[in-house]
């Protein structure tokens, strides 16, 4: 995995696991990989997946079963789809509508941009 420097990493960890889940990658219910399992996987330490986990524990996205090991929380594609709308709404659509109206694009134009993007996509 790739890390950024605009972000935590063991945030970036948590937005990877939420990736997992969203994608059903990893199902509600389902055993996800162990701490060291996954400091294996993404090349890190396992502190640092603890302490994402550790957060998905806190926002409800996994839980842990007592000697078993991490499992994704009920319903937990849902909650990231919702909260992941939110924070697009609230702080990167703006940022999108200030740089159309400084390059004079009409959302008309975004429109059938995004159209297209759909369409090629299926």
């Amino acid at each position: 995995m790739d890390f950024n420097n605009t972000q935590a990493i063991y945030l970036q960890i948590a937005d990877y696991v939420c990736d997992k889940i969203q994608l059903e990658q990893w199902r509600e219910d389902e055993k996800i990989p162990s701490v060291r399992e996954l400091a294996v996987i993404l090349e890190v330490n396992p502190n640092t997946i603890m302490r994402s986990y550790e957060y998905l524990q806190q926002n409800e996205i996994i839980y842990t079963k007592r000697g078993m090991g991490y499992f994704t929380q009920p319903n937990a594609a849902k909650k990231i789809l919702k909260t992941r709308q939110e924070q697009f709404m609230a702080e990167e659509l703006p940022q999108l509508f200030k740089k159309m109206q400084l390059l004079n694009i009409p959302v008309s134009q975004l429109q059938a941009s995004y159209e297209q993007f759909i369409n090629t996509k299926n």
